[in-house]
């Protein structure tokens, strides 16, 4: 038989490969042999699994757990294969043809699967200059970049989508945060087997991602006894310094001044005096309990983080952090008999962070004795029990199943809180004729405390049947619920913020503040006192079942048809669900066509729809009772705690009352209307994916490829915070507010009563059913209104499309090589779930879409837009002993926006319409003009990072000793901004277009590892 033949026989048996696995734990097999050839497929714990090639010489296994097996065909030879995540490998006992992975010279494709991966196994991240966490290595894929800089703990954006819009898994198990979804569970380092970054196209089996996948498998116990451990030290003397930051020197344009003329151009942080030491500790041990029947794999990881951040103008201490990290992870695998496996995991972390805090003399960047206070403490316990099983019911029926539980907590109680003493903020715009021109502040260690809980409890079980030759069937149902009580924030001290207005007028006419200028207080000066509580409790119950097929049109055509029903129901503290919505179906389609018949070409796509619910914590300021006030002031003195003395409430406008407690969003303490709160046919946030790719196989083990995406944004859930516009849209005219909730007081043309509250959620760019209580008693209104009702002009609007280009080498024992280039764009007004511009974490209810003004020219390029991104990773054995490698990227910058008072030009700042719905300097204009996003960006970024290995041989290699280093150039480019651009009208704050991001400073991780 030719060889063109057998390498058709084998892209054969890759079509006809089982369900591809995207987020489990398993793989597949399978080739071509003489037929009625028996194979039997093995690994080193014992696991067999035998089956005969049919009549056309094909055979197939599928899902089975990842890692090395051995394939036999009976008096054909054996070969050695490597199963990974979610793919399927081919194996051919034909003439001298070995694996899938290399033919001749030539690199077999994996022509089974239709969505886009990276996985990237134990093996390579021991090669790859990286820092040890699971955003590092999902940074190696296409067109995945960090999102912001400032905030959110460096998570990942992929695909355009915000970094709360992820899914993660370990082992299967959902292992994202929680209460918000942003960031993950990690295993420890040396317990990733693989792990698989998925950016789209995955099949009706998975969803609850408008953004890319990172799922883990961590490794397993086997017939073979292994141990090891590694040390790895992160020195702050081999680490560069951070630079220092200045306030912004900005021609400002006529009729606009800085809130302090003295600070332009002068020192706002030494930089370089921040330090950051870490060491890092592990141990594994893997073996047979019972041989080829129950193993055991333990690995313990404890990671300490010493840190001191110098600080900004106005604070006379340093802090000292120290982090403790220590993690676990178990694994039991139990072959109950051939085809009936269990397997246990258990994970376990506590994070643990304290601090302490010296003296500093800011004047001379001297640091003293330490001082009282200590930064907040958080304490973060998490666990995880899972169960999965896998049964083989017959050669042609799997029945997979997996179970997991989960407990998070997350105190943060500082003891240095001290009962009775404020806590300070803006204390440089204190009046200076009451602190002697010198800013007073005192050593309160916080003002808020947070002390929550989390559980999660999730099944799902697929059952797969290979119907015959042309038709694989995949069922099931993924049902998860969340759980969290006492979440959210309380405040336990007094805040006082203080403030000025560069010129008479009011303080915001919305809210009814009027004007702080008096005889007695001629320079504008005021101080507000802050108030803050959202803790509450929550659920989130997500189920779903789905049905695929997968279907083999011809023997080099596979499309894959599938269809997923998604429901989301969340509940607030009193068990009341405010969002259920039901029957969201998401239809998914793929397509391969292995183009030559050999494997080594293949033209694939794919479409579907994706639903994400909202996460638990939109109840938290949102579903449930919050309250966040300010209470405006001025004052006659500054007492030595620097709270401020004689206090006098700023009157209202023109002369009326002063208004006492205002908030924008009417969260004043009191019970949330739920009907009002959430309409009953509100629509979760979905998104379409389409994505079309081509791979070719190249000489001398190269591949390269193509691939273009676009995303489309469909729907989206916010909250607006407009009572007004909504009512005057349901034809009710407001007569005042309820004194004792804070809702405002509505009537119908008849002069029926209702309520009307501040903030609901909706759907932006759509319509809804609204409903207001009567007052008194009675039947609600409801009113189905629109979103330009509500007078927004624009729908929700977030696309994103990409051409995705590679170039890769595999490992050959002696170098690799791989080149990404990815060309994008993402437009739109609304980022998605989070706003990254500063750092807003409220899933879903982010101050975008809260009132029309808001969102005005707001329509441009995204946060998360990086328009050219080039990424480069190899390794090259240049010695029997010596390995080294490398890690490039190049990014193009971020968009960056500009948020002020609303005028677009030659509108009174002082005035209402500057200001209309309270927010103050938050609208889409910026000194006087429009500031349409994206006209101005953050710098290109270069970054290498470097690695050097050295393995003895007289040790047989077990032995590794590391030296990577990581920004080789130490480019120190600006990532972020602050973008907000006045404090109050005409007045700039010195912030304004200062750095709060840069670029990581070289530093350099030392290791050695034994592996036995």
């Amino acid at each position: 038989m030719k060889k063109t033949k057998s390498l058709v026989a084998i892209a054969v048996g890759m079509c006809l490969a089982g369900v591809v696995l995207a987020q489990g734990t398993a793989g597949n097999v399978s080739g071509v042999a003489k037929a009625g050839t028996v194979v039997v497929i093995s690994n080193d714990s014992g696991f067999t699994r035998t089956v005969t090639a049919d009549s056309s010489g094909r055979f197939a296994v599928n899902q089975l757990p990842v890692g090395e097996y051995k394939v036999e065909a009976k008096g054909l030879g054996t070969r050695t294969i490597t199963v990974t995540i979610g793919s399927t490998t081919g194996v051919s006992f034909e003439n001298t043809l070995d694996t899938v992975t290399v033919v001749g010279t030539k690199v077999m494709i994996d022509t089974s699967s239709t969505d886009v991966r990276t996985v990237i196994t134990a093996k390579e991240l021991a090669r790859l200059p990286l820092t040890q966490s699971a955003q590092a290595i999902a940074l190696l894929t296409p067109g995945a970049n960090a999102g912001s800089g400032a905030y959110f703990g460096g998570l990942t954006s992929f695909g355009g989508a915000g970094v709360s819009e992820n899914a993660y898994y370990v082992n299967g198990y959902f292992s994202g945060e929680p209460l918000s979804n942003l960031g993950q569970f990690e295993l420890p380092y040396g317990a990733i087997a693989q792990q698989e970054t998925y950016t789209g196209g995955y099949g009706a089996k998975y969803g609850r991602s408008a953004g890319g996948v990172i799922s883990q498998v961590g490794k397993s116990g086997t017939n073979n006894f292994v141990y090891g451990g590694q040390f790895v030290f992160s020195p702050n003397g081999l680490r560069a310094k951070s630079p220092d930051t200045y306030y912004p020197k900005i021609s400002l344009p006529s009729g606009y001044n800085y809130a302090s003329a003295s600070l332009p151009g002068t020192l706002y942080r030494r930089g370089g005096q921040d330090t950051r030491e870490s060491v890092k500790v592990s141990a594994y041990a893997g073996g047979p309990i019972i041989q080829d029947k129950l193993f055991a794999f333990v690995s313990l990881e404890k990671s300490d983080v010493d840190t001191k951040t110098a600080p900004a103008v106005g604070t006379d201490y340093t802090t000292l952090g120290t982090t403790k990290d220590p993690k676990a992870y178990v694994k039991l695998n139990w072959n109950v008999t051939n085809d009936h496996l269990l397997e246990y995991t258990y994970l376990g972390e506590k994070y643990d962070y304290s601090g302490t805090r010296n003296a500093y003399a800011f004047a001379t960047g001297v640091e003293g004795a330490p001082v009282a206070g200590v930064p907040t403490p958080e304490v973060r316990n998490t666990t995880y029990n899972i169960l999965k099983y896998t049964g083989y019911l017959t050669d042609d029926l799997t029945l997979s199943a997996t179970y997991g539980r989960s407990t998070f907590t997350d105190k943060q109680i500082n003891p240095s809180i001290v009962p009775g003493l404020p806590a300070l903020a803006s204390t440089t715009l204190q009046n200076p004729a009451y602190n002697g021109g010198n800013p007073i502040n005192n050593n309160q260690g916080g003002y808020q405390a947070r002390d929550g809980r989390d559980y999660s409890n999730g099944l799902r079980a697929d059952l797969e049947w290979k119907l015959n030759a042309a038709h694989t069937l995949a069922v099931g149902i993924d049902n998860i619920t969340f759980k969290a009580e006492n979440e959210g924030t309380a405040q336990v001290a007094d805040r006082w913020i203080y403030g000025r207005l560069g010129s008479p007028g009011n303080i915001s006419t919305t809210l009814g503040v009027g004007n702080p200028y008096n005889a007695a207080n001629p320079n504008g000066y005021y101080v507000y006192k802050y108030l803050f509580s959202t803790a509450t409790s929550m659920s989130l119950e997500q189920k779903a079942y789905y049905l695929e097929d997968r279907w083999n049109l011809s023997k080099n055509f596979l499309l894959t048809l599938g269809l997923r029903n998604d429901e989301f129901t969340n509940k607030n503290n009193i068990g009341q669900a405010y969002m259920n919505a039901k029957n969201q179906w998401a239809p998914r389609i793929g397509a391969a066509w292995d183009v030559n018949g050999d494997g080594s070409m293949k033209a694939f796509g794919n479409a579907g729809r994706y639903f994400l619910a909202m996460p638990n914590s939109v109840a938290v300021r949102g579903a449930s009772a919050s309250t966040f006030t300010r209470d405006y002031y001025t004052y006659t003195g500054i007492a030595a705690n620097g709270a401020p003395t004689g206090l006098t409430p700023v009157p209202g406008i023109g002369g009326k009352p002063a208004p006492g407690p205002v908030s924008s969003n009417g969260e004043y303490g009191t019970p949330v209307d739920v009907e009002a709160f959430a309409p009953k046919d509100l629509k979760n946030m979905y998104q379409d994916e389409f994505i079309l790719g081509f791979e070719k196989s190249l000489a001398k083990g190269w591949t390269a490829g193509v691939k273009v995406t676009h995303r489309a944004l469909k729907s989206s859930i916010d909250d607006f915070c407009d009572g007004d516009a909504l009512a005057t849209a349901a034809g009710l005219t407001i007569t005042g507010n309820d004194a004792n909730t804070g809702k405002y007081i509505a009537q119908d043309k008849a002069g029926k009563g209702y309520y009307v509250g501040h903030c609901y959620m909706f759907n932006p760019g759509g319509s809804a059913t609204y409903s207001f209580e009567a007052i008194g008693g009675g039947s609600r209104l409801l009113k189905k209104i629109s979103s330009k009702e509500l007078g927004f002009k624009e729908g929700v609007e977030r696309k994103y499309s990409s051409i995705d280009l590679f170039l890769e080498r595999a490992f050959d024992n002696v170098w690799s090589a791989r080149v990404d280039y990815t060309y994008s764009k993402l437009k739109g007004n609304n980022e998605g779930q989070v706003k990254s511009e500063f750092g807003q974490a409220d899933i879903s209810k982010t101050q975008d879409w809260d009132a029309a003004a808001l969102m005005e020219y707001a329509n441009g390029y995204l946060f998360n837009d990086r328009r050219h991104q080039l990424k480069f990773r190899g390794s090259y054995q240049f010695a029997k002993e010596w390995m080294i490698s490398g890690n490039a990227r190049v990014l193009s910058g971020s968009p960056v926006s500009c948020l002020g008072y609303f005028n677009p030009g030659n509108i009174d700042e002082g005035s209402a319409a500057a200001d209309p719905v309270g927010y103050g300097s938050s609208y889409h204009t910026c000194l006087g003009k429009v500031a349409k996003p994206g006209d101005v960006r953050t710098p290109w970024t270069y970054q290498i990072d470097m690695g050097l290995q050295y393995r003895p041989s007289m040790l047989q290699g077990k032995l590794a000793i590391t030296a990577n280093v990581f920004n080789l150039l130490n480019q120190q480019k600006v990532r972020q901004y602050d973008v907000t651009s006045e404090s109050d009208p005409y007045t700039v704050r010195n912030a304004f277009m200062m750095p709060i991001s840069y670029q990581a400073p070289r530093s350099a991780q030392i290791s050695v590892s034994y592996d036995y």
